[in-house]
């Protein structure tokens, strides 16, 4: 096979924007790719290593021959390797040898804007054509901005892609793409979710990082099947009127020999001072934020999935540890900036810059950052001097809630606050209430089993977090699992344990989950001002002795709020009175120990008419019967 070098996918304009770090579509340029040059099949390789001596491309037709097929060093400074190579067909493994002019240091790797790879824990690249594939979701595609609005409800499934089922019969075999499709998208349309947002996919080598560790910024794993089975995943879900999000890790990278690190025998994405560099929490090597092509290359992995896999959203993980230099760090581990403080100011720039163009060009997407401090302006435009994300994951939110739970219904008159401080911040940020994979491992112990009681009040305990939930302002999350009280921690190698369902109390909360988010769907109230003080109103916040708090979540219809009353305490409130906004007639719609949920009653179909008696302060109220441990919700029906 020879190698030709009078074609190039490079223009001038490409190489200036590369060296700037504005260029966003790399994924066209750089990597493998086929074409013809004088009637003759073949692939252009391209591939930047500014300090290399020699680059070659090593592969299954040159039985991996350094001197075979050398390419090409363009003459303009770019640190552009390319070549074409005649007679390679679909399908074959190749890596990049790389001889450095630092002291001859030979490298092998694999391609950075690789579309496929080997399956691990084998590592070449893979020559693929992701070009071709015959999208039928356009019905999707042109009504996504309805679905990714903020105005719209948005309740997300996270699922961990070789855990959620595996095939028991054929030795715990994992899913395909095309499998997983088929059953998720009839199991996510059952329980009335929006979006799924898969952890991370992009290629890496060690299962048990469970993605993020990530080697192929450019490349669907292989472990599930090839690139167009996972646009067919997409398209599936699409067209079943379920939208995608991805979990994407630009904040480190994985050490491994064949991947980005000490590219090209020098420090070509990362920093080489390990305290900037390198990730002590992680073992990880830390993106080098300041270098225009490392910026370029983030960018351009970020638009590759929602150009050729028509993604919907991106959650970008780990953004604390992006903004702060000294994150995960003790002193004299780190280097402060140019001011003397501990902002990364190059990321932060970095992150204003990638959503700046993402939304620029894909404006009906979704981004959301997973950052954990109080960091101002997470997700405000960038023009208001805000990093410009669409939403962001209110930490504090999910750790104050779970911490509140865990107590004893005794103690928890002395937590009130934990409950209530949320709204304090709530409509700071466009907040989503996550809770997510990071709560069910590491000992952390599963959701069910954070819930304080016997098994009963466990139960009873989690029905009400999931209520409470979806009434507090922001979009949802909640981890696979979670939906049936799996009693164990999520193990990455095992099945979910679906079995639990053959059990009344399980099968009863799916049920709860499943008609929550519909209500959630529903009822405009709880989503349409999630991010505005005025869709929120609290009836009563300190009624600490009774362990409970009343609110009114709101739409621009005085007829649509829901009331939403939590009973945290362990005992029955026989006429419990709470206020409603207006006179009329009131019906319970929603009652976390409903006996359909397997909760202890009692169930209410009572219509209420409301009675002028003195109420928090509001001349209309209702009474009813409030059950312990407990969430209901009313609404006005005439």
């Amino acid at each position: 096979m020879q190698t030709y070098y009078d074609i190039s996918r490079f223009s001038e304009m490409d190489i200036y924007l590369f060296k700037e770090g504005t260029h966003t579509k790399l994924y066209d340029k750089f990597g493998s790719h086929f074409m013809q040059r004088d009637g003759k099949d073949g692939v252009y390789f391209a591939l930047w290593a500014p300090n290399a001596k020699s680059v070659s491309v090593v592969a299954d037709f040159n039985g991996y021959e350094p001197n075979a097929n050398i390419l090409n060093v363009r003459g303009d400074d770019s640190g552009i390797w390319e070549g074409f190579i005649d007679n390679v067909s679909e399908g074959v493994t190749y890596k990049y040898h790389i001889v450095s002019n630092i002291d001859n240091v030979v490298n092998i790797k694999t391609d950075p804007y690789g579309f496929y790879c080997e399956k691990p824990p084998k590592s070449a690249s893979v020559t693929y054509n992701i070009e071709g594939f015959n999208w039928k979701d356009e019905k999707w595609m042109q009504q996504r901005d309805k679905v990714n609005a903020y105005d719209k409800p948005v309740s997300i499934y996270e699922l961990h892609f070789g855990s959620w089922k595996r095939k028991v019969e054929e030795k715990s075999r994992v899913l395909s793409y095309e499998e997983a499709a088929v059953e998720l998208s009839t199991y996510l349309k059952e329980m009335n979710y929006t979006h799924l947002e898969l952890m991370p996919i992009t290629e890496y080598p060690f299962e048990g990082s469970w993605g993020y560790q990530v080697t192929g910024y450019f490349a669907p794993t292989a472990r599930y099947g090839t690139p167009k089975e996972f646009m067919k995943f997409v398209e599936i879900l699409h067209q079943n009127g379920i939208g995608i999000i991805l979990d994407w890790v630009p904040s480190h990278f994985v050490t491994d020999g064949h991947g980005l690190m000490t590219f090209d025998g020098t420090c070509l994405y990362e920093h080489k001072d390990p305290r900037l560099g390198y990730h002590p929490e992680w073992g990880s090597a830390i993106f080098n934020y300041g270098r225009n092509e490392v910026r370029a290359f983030l960018i351009s992995s970020a638009s590759f999935w929602f150009e050729k896999y028509h993604i919907d959203g991106i959650r970008v993980d780990a953004v604390a540890s992006m903004l702060y230099l000294n994150y995960a760090r003790k002193d004299g581990e780190w280097l402060p900036n140019k001011y003397g403080g501990n902002e990364n100011l190059e990321a932060i720039e970095f992150l204003k810059q990638l959503n700046t163009s993402v939304y620029s060009e894909f404006k009906d997407i979704l981004m959301i950052a997973e950052e954990s401090t109080a960091y101002p302006k997470v997700t405000k435009p960038v023009s208001d001097g805000g990093l410009g994300f669409g939403f962001k994951w209110n930490m504090g939110w999910m750790h104050d809630t779970l911490k509140y739970f865990s107590l004893d219904p005794i103690y928890r008159q002395h937590h009130q606050e934990q409950l209530t401080f949320s709204i304090w911040y709530a409509f700071d940020e466009n907040f989503m209430l996550p809770l997510s994979h990071d709560e069910v491992v590491h000992m952390k112990g599963s959701l069910i089993n954070k819930m304080a009681g016997d098994e009963n009040q466990k139960f009873a305990n989690l029905r009400a977090l999931y209520g409470y939930m979806t009434a507090h302002p922001g979009k949802k999350l909640l981890f696979m699992g979670c939906e049936f009280a799996q009693y164990r921690e999520w193990k990455y190698k095992e099945s979910l344990d679906w079995h639990l369902l053959e059990q009344p109390k399980h099968r009863g909360l799916q049920k709860m989950v499943s008609e929550l988010n519909k209500i959630y769907k529903n009822e405009r109230a709880l989503y349409l001002y999630d991010g505005e003080h005025k869709g929120f109103e609290w009836i009563e916040r300190s009624d600490n002795s009774n362990n409970t708090i009343s609110f009114f979540r709101k739409s621009d219809k005085e007829d649509e709020t829901i009331i939403t009353v939590c009973n945290f305490a362990d005992h029955f409130r026989k006429k419990y009175r709470v206020a409603v906004p207006k006179e009329g007639r009131y019906k319970m719609v929603f009652n976390s120990q409903s006996s359909c949920y397997e909760g202890w009653g009692p169930d209410d179909d009572t219509i209420y008419e409301t009675q002028k008696v003195l109420a928090w302060g509001r001349e209309n109220s209702i009474e009813f019967d409030m059950p312990a441990l407990g969430v209901v919700y009313f609404k006005k029906i005439a």
